[in-house]
């Protein structure tokens, strides 16, 4: 199914999930912008729209999401940070490049890590090291090993985190790792297929090779394990200190009223958790929808600037 259709399939799912939402007190005075720091028919923008429709069916507002790209998300932010906070605007991003243009840039933009009220976060991106299925190693600790032994390795990677972890891994081991830019997960993927590539990252391309025996897992880039492959152990708890935890997250200009700021976080909530958006987080991340609230959304990006600070340190040693 075509991400077009999918995302008219979440608003009508929703619609008939929750056919009686009931609505919260406070109400929009007009129709409510989601913007979208990302270009059209990208995963960010396609979630963004399926929210917006699954918001419109259980609420009755009028939802309009608005792309506004630049800047891995710098570009929205910046406006929206600039808006009037009553509710009426909100906006989507992704949590590593914030992160990583504050961390790089912060003096020279118009906003901080706390300078916004957060609603939520959509899903986390399952991002995680893989390699062809017959590599003779089977955690990421060993792969290490192999690539000083045999005069380094190929790494695929698709964004600057996942360079910056092997950068960071390289100054602590020395594992003489060489790294490829691809320009998606799934060239990394047929990469792998094809022999080209000893590892590789995934944020969601690879779990149907998983699942088919073609690759295997190495590693998981975020702090804690994945349901999909529960026994693979993170880059922490093999000895490496580091981790990318990309969340697909929403945010609103700094001072909502306490009323207002719950009804959007429970409408979100709502829209978040339909069988709508399951199904297409599914399709499109092969994952599932999480939904931190507003408390460990903020602190996912007031907290992880310390994280995205320190590995850009290791990385540049």
């Amino acid at each position: 199914m075509g991400f077009l259709n999918i995302v008219k399939a979440a608003g009508l799912v929703a619609c008939m999930a929750l056919p009686n939402a009931a609505l919260a007190e406070w109400q929009p005075s007009g129709p409510v912008t989601l913007q979208v720091g990302f270009g059209s028919g990208g995963s960010t923008d396609t979630l963004g729209r399926a929210i917006a429709a699954a918001m419109e069916e259980q609420t009755g507002w009028d939802v309009i999401v608005e792309n506004k790209p630049g800047g891995g998300g710098v570009a929205m932010f910046s406006s929206l940070v600039r808006a009037k906070p009553d509710g009426q605007k909100m906006g989507m991003g992704v949590t590593i490049p914030t992160l990583m243009n504050l961390a790089e840039r912060g003096d020279t933009l118009p906003f901080k890590a706390d300078s916004f009220d957060y609603l939520a976060t959509v899903v986390m991106a399952p991002l995680a090291l893989v390699a062809p299925k017959d590599a003779p190693y089977d955690t990421f600790a060993e792969f290490v090993e192999h690539s000083k032994a045999n005069g380094g390795s190929l790494i695929g990677f698709d964004a600057g985190p996942q360079r910056m972890m092997m950068l960071a891994v390289n100054n602590d081991t020395d594992a003489g790792f060489e790294l490829v830019s691809n320009k998606s997960g799934a060239e990394i993927v047929k990469g792998l297929l094809g022999s080209q590539l000893d590892a590789g990252f995934g944020a969601g391309a690879h779990i149907q090779y998983l699942e088919s025996g073609d690759l295997k897992m190495l590693a998981v880039a975020t702090q804690t394990r994945q349901g999909y492959s529960p026994d693979t152990e993170s880059f922490i708890e093999q000895g490496y200190p580091y981790s990318v935890e990309p969340y697909f997250y929403i945010a609103a200009p700094k001072g909502l009223d306490p009323e207002a700021k719950k009804a959007l976080a429970e409408a979100l909530d709502a829209a978040i958790n339909s069988p709508a958006l399951e199904e297409l987080i599914g399709n499109i991340m092969q994952t599932t929808p999480i939904n931190l609230g507003p408390d460990e959304t903020e602190g996912k990006l007031v907290n992880g600037l310390n994280d995205v600070t320190t590995l850009i340190e290791a990385a540049q040693q």
